[in-house]
């Protein structure tokens, strides 16, 4: 009986606090702002970087073109249409790293895509598809700017 009592009140106590941690604190504007959907997604463009064909490229070359790759990054988050970059660590499938673009098409990605010099010299190669992700996404590069300390 004390067990059962016990977990009773165990069971609700869960359920209080379950509850309280999922209440709605639904922000129709910021939604709007965003292009969110009744669920707070919305599409995206996934675009995997592969090592590239050119293999060529001297060590002065792909260096210059990676200080073109960071700047172009750069410049694509500042206009809001890249919402998420980064590199992977190494790996034995020559994955180099993500951008998630804030774009609706393939078409309107593979644009974005082509203003890489990483990309256009074949040192990377750009692999795209749709996506549904969170809307807030979007928010991430005012976060990081927040708690980053030195800038890239």
């Amino acid at each position: 009986m004390k067990k059962s009592i016990f977990l009773l009140l165990l069971l609700f106590y869960n359920a209080s606090i379950f509850s309280q941690e999922t209440a709605s604190t639904y922000d129709e504007k910021l939604a709007k702002t965003l292009n969110a959907d009744e669920y707070g997604m919305k599409h995206y463009v996934f675009c995997l970087l592969k090592t590239g064909s050119n293999t060529k490229a001297t060590k002065e070359e792909t260096t210059k073109l990676f200080e073109g790759h960071m700047a172009n990054i750069n410049r694509l988050a500042k206009e809001g249409k890249l919402v998420v970059a980064g590199p992977f660590m190494k790996n034995e499938r020559n994955y180099r790293g993500i951008y998630i673009f804030n774009a609706n098409s393939i078409e309107e990605a593979k644009a974005f895509v082509a203003t890489d010099p990483a990309v256009q010299s074949n040192l990377l190669e750009a692999e795209l598809t749709l996506w549904y992700g969170s809307a807030a996404l979007q928010e991430t590069l005012k976060i990081h700017n927040k708690i980053a300390k030195n800038k890239i």
